[in-house]
């Protein structure tokens, strides 16, 4: 069997199968930013770790290019950690079971991290290299992307000398990207009011689970089914008829990922779960048929509980279910100077209940600052008429696409020379730590790129082989024509 390490090319993957074994969920990187530092220390290279955690690893050029531009590399150190329902897995201490299938590398049951542990391969084995040509060259791997992008944030100016940034987050080869969406985190809090059950009702659980999920930008066109709105949907339709006594809502895990999973605790008339048994029976049937292209496999399961002892009242019950069953998830709008690129969404993500409370956390994710602003406008009046209350945090910029950009003319000159085709430039409907850099950083140019990774933030992630190899040789090519300092 193919392990990583036997890949081309080589020093690239073993530096991913070095990454995989380490655990570096969001928040807790410290582990992988530790053995990348004492690597860098043993190979005498000069490393810092800034006040909040970031890594700037600095290499001089080769012979004969010190008269070159210095560049930047960027990745970012964490990874999005989704698992399957069935799979045993603790982020914070297993391994990524990483393995090749066919053309792909995919992990067993968990998200890959191939977003962006590839693209932190790549700058890492460019480091630990003797042989490939480079002027000099700068290493950013900023921590926490994808929980708040606290390290993009955190980033002062004079840490970095380059002109030039290429980062290496996106996720289709052939594609060069010059701009993406900026975001907000949005997060409503419906009050709950409890009351006593019925002491004869029954109590279950039904949960929803089976979609495919993703990454809720890139993805968000896709049409797939959202698990938080799919079960606010079937209660809305039929709540009231069965008599449910609502116990608790929980749903998705992160805000950035659309939801696969959800379930709702309840308790019902006995008499009623005939009726009940046969309303999920019509409603998977339904689902399956309405998303047979985009998510075809939703599974409904029903399951009976501990009585419990207390339901949310009437009212509050009604509010939530109208709350979630009216709240806007998914394109919002599409980009009318960028074709085929969303420019305003919404994914309703994590939904959570306490003693107190309801909450449900949303990213909002958009092209323009108005169409953020447009989606903020619409929550608050939902909040308004739900008598919920609802707070905005983490705002960060979307990166502008600029046209007239060097960096940018000379990857497309470059993919061109090698590939004898022309790439496709592109802006991306999702959260580059790029437009964050352009505050500490005004003038440096900037690009993005990278190999093709499938169904990032869910555990379908896969990463093509082949394109890995033809971002690696796009790569070298492009440092290996670095502009002259002017």
């Amino acid at each position: 069997m193919t392990t990583l390490s036997q890949l081309q090319p080589q020093a690239l993957w073993q530096w991913f199968e070095q990454i995989c074994a380490i655990p570096h969920p969001s928040k807790h990187e410290q582990a992988l930013s530790a053995h990348i530092q004492a690597w860098a220390k043993d190979k005498q290279l000069s490393v810092i770790e800034d006040k909040v955690g970031n890594l700037i690893i600095k290499k001089p050029a080769t012979a004969g290019m010190e008269n070159r531009k210095t560049v930047v590399l960027q990745a970012h150190i964490d990874m999005v950690p989704q698992k399957n329902a069935d799979k045993v897995h603790d982020f914070e201490k297993d391994p990524i079971e990483a393995y090749v299938d066919g053309d792909w590398v995919k992990a067993r049951g968990t998200t890959l991290g191939a977003d962006n542990g590839i693209g932190m391969a790549s700058a890492l084995a460019i480091l630990g290299a003797d042989d490939i040509p480079h002027g000099p060259l700068e290493v950013l791997l900023t921590i926490d992307e994808e929980a708040g992008m606290t390290g993009a944030f955190g980033l002062e100016a004079g840490m970095l000398d380059a002109e030039i940034l290429i980062n290496t987050d996106s996720e289709q080869e052939g594609e060069i990207y010059m701009g993406c969406a900026g975001g907000v985190d949005a997060q409503l809090s419906l009050p709950m009011v409890w009351q006593s059950p019925e002491p004869t009702n029954a109590s279950y659980k039904l949960s929803i689970s089976g979609l495919k999920g993703g990454h809720s930008g890139v993805n968000i066109h896709l049409g797939r089914g959202n698990a938080n709105k799919l079960l606010a949907r079937f209660l809305f339709a039929n709540a009231d008829e069965l008599a449910i006594e609502l116990t608790q809502f929980t749903g998705g895990s992160l805000r950035n990922a659309i939801p696969r999973e959800a379930e709702v605790s309840f308790m019902l008339p006995a008499e009623n779960l005939p009726l009940l048994q046969q309303r999920a029976e019509q409603f998977q049937t339904l689902v399956r048929e309405e998303l047979a292209i985009a998510d075809p496999e939703p599974v409904l399961t029903l399951e009976e509980i501990p009585a419990q002892k207390q339901v949310m009242s009437e009212e509050s019950q009604q509010i939530l279910i109208d709350l979630l069953n009216a709240c806007p998830n998914g394109v919002i709008r599409m980009s009318d100077e960028v074709e085929g690129v969303t420019e305003t969404s919404l994914n309703v993500g994590v939904i959570s209940t306490d003693e107190n409370s309801v909450q449900i956390l949303c990213l909002i994710r958009s092209l323009i600052d108005s169409g953020r602003e447009e989606v903020e406008g619409v929550l608050s009046s939902l909040a308004n008429l739900a008598g919920a209350n609802v707070e905005f945090s983490g705002a960060y910029p979307g990166w502008k696409p600029d046209n007239s950009s060097p960096v940018m003319a000379s990857v497309r000159e470059t993919y061109e020379a090698i590939y004898n085709k022309e790439p496709t430039i592109m802006v991306i409907h999702a959260g580059l730590e790029c437009g964050l850099f352009k505050k500490p950083y005004p003038e440096m140019d900037m690009v993005s790129i990278g190999p093709t990774i499938r169904y990032p933030h869910s555990p379908d992630e896969k990463v093509n082989i082949t394109t890995v190899g033809q971002y690696w040789k796009l790569l070298l090519a492009v440092l290996e024509r670095t502009p002259v300092k002017g």
